[in-house]
């Protein structure tokens, strides 16, 4: 057996879902495999020049099983989560990158998940946040706890006029509820932010799971929302990001609300389709639909976001981003995925391109290795496949001119450092 995987020593559990779908539940379980960084570290062949002078990558993985194309991406520590719009949500055990169990079936479309200690919070197209734990009777098994809002909530304020709200004509609903899909999920301090195509941005606590506010946030349906430092960022369709935070009422000094703290202005109609922001909260970058990736440094004595970087990264939407330190990727309707560093002063310089999917990025999630100098991303396409890549960063010790991160020089030098996939490419790929 090629060094680059090795045979995993115990088989994983077998998802109990009753799924029927002959792709996505063959009985007999399919050889497990885990690779094995520490042997493929120096193997040298996976960075190639493409045809562009950039640095492009081979997939270490390509996960299949979703019935519907891949949404959304979720890392809770040895496991991924990943949702689809077929409704199916499938959670792979690492380093193996077999399927642990899957859930959700029947639930509606699936838009956003994340994980707060042992619970799962699902968007979904009809509106809802359903709440799911491992069941106790058996560890690969998710049970549907509750779902947001909650009955205890809809008892507590349907009585009550002032309660509704009107979404359209002659339709009125609860305030706690959202009038259409939910796109995305955030968690914070001890709260999760729901933002919806209904255009406002709602708030939850994770103690006892009931809605504290609804803000009207935006002129059309919110595509993004992240949250760092007590600042949360929504970004939507009408072309702005906004930065809330949390003030005290006058009246009630316990009570906490969200106000709006700062715009930062995008191109004009057109439509913001993600946000992150980096740790230390300084720096923000947005998708945007026309191709552009843009950026905005963070005053802290003025509470004010300034405009530095403004690219053209890709010939289609940027439908996702997500941030690894210093390093950011963008996730493309033009089917690849693009790897920037961040300079001096927020500006983006390009020094590698990520192809192989068949579809539309929809979805990134980056984690840290402890081996190598690099670490993995995972993507999500509407080709309905899942891929995990390996980013390494030696490829940004080299210098860089003002014009390009990656020099004819430094590419080459970067072919030789950090390379972690076998020449073989059927080697280095793991099929589900």
């Amino acid at each position: 057996m090629d060094p680059l995987v090795t045979e995993a020593a115990t088989p994983l559990l077998h998802s109990t879902s009753s799924e029927s779908s002959s792709d996505a539940d063959d009985h007999t379980p399919p050889t497990s495999y885990r690779f094995n960084l520490k042997e493929i570290r120096f193997r040298c062949e996976f960075l190639c020049k493409s045809p562009s002078g950039y640095s492009s990558y081979r997939p270490l993985a390509v996960l299949s099983g979703h019935i519907g194309s891949v949404s959304c991406l979720a890392l809770c520590g040895e496991f991924i989560l990943s949702a689809s719009q077929g409704k199916d949500i499938i959670v792979w055990q690492q380093p193996d990158l077999r399927v642990f169990t899957r859930f959700g079936h029947g639930d509606g479309s699936v838009k956003a998940v994340v994980a707060v200690g042992s619970r799962v919070f699902t968007a979904h197209q009809d509106g809802k946040i359903r709440v799911w734990k491992v069941s106790r009777r058996s560890e690969n098994n998710f049970r549907l706890v509750n779902t947001l809002p909650t009955a205890k909530d809809y008892l507590g304020k349907f009585m009550k006029q002032s309660n509704y709200v009107q979404t359209r004509r002659h339709h009125k609903i609860l305030w706690i509820e959202h009038a259409d899909t939910i796109s995305c999920l955030a968690v914070h301090n001890g709260l999760i932010y729901s933002g919806s195509w209904d255009k406002t941005l709602k708030v939850w606590r994770v103690s006892d799971l009931k809605c504290l506010e609804s803000i009207k946030a935006h002129d059309d349906a919110i595509n993004g929302v992240v949250a760092c430092n007590g600042i949360v960022y929504s970004a939507s369709a009408d072309g702005k990001i906004k930065a809330w935070g949390r003030r005290k009422k006058q009246e009630q000094e316990v009570e906490e609300m969200h106000s709006l703290l700062g715009i930062l202005e995008g191109h004009k109609d057109v439509s913001i389709n993600s946000v992150v922001v980096s740790n230390d909260g300084k720096w923000v970058f947005g998708g945007i639909s026309d191709g552009f990736l843009m950026g905005w440094e963070k005053s802290v004595e003025t509470m004010s976001w300034k405009l530095v970087c403004e690219k053209k990264a890709h010939k289609m939407a940027v439908l996702c981003v997500c941030l690894m330190g210093e390093f950011l990727c963008s996730g493309s309707a033009d089917k690849s995925i693009g790897i920037w560093r961040r300079e001096a002063f927020g500006r983006l310089c390009k020094i590698g391109v990520i192809n192989g999917h068949e579809g539309p990025i929809k979805c990134l999630q980056a984690a840290p290795n402890g081996v190598g100098e690099g670490f993995l991303l995972y993507s999500g396409s509407l080709d309905k496949s899942l891929r995990v890549w390996w980013v390494p960063k030696a490829s940004s010790s080299s210098s860089s001119s003002s014009s390009s991160c990656l020099s004819s020089s430094s590419s080459s030098s970067a072919m030789g450092v950090g390379a972690l996939v076998a020449k073989d490419s059927e080697k280095s790929i793991i099929s589900f």
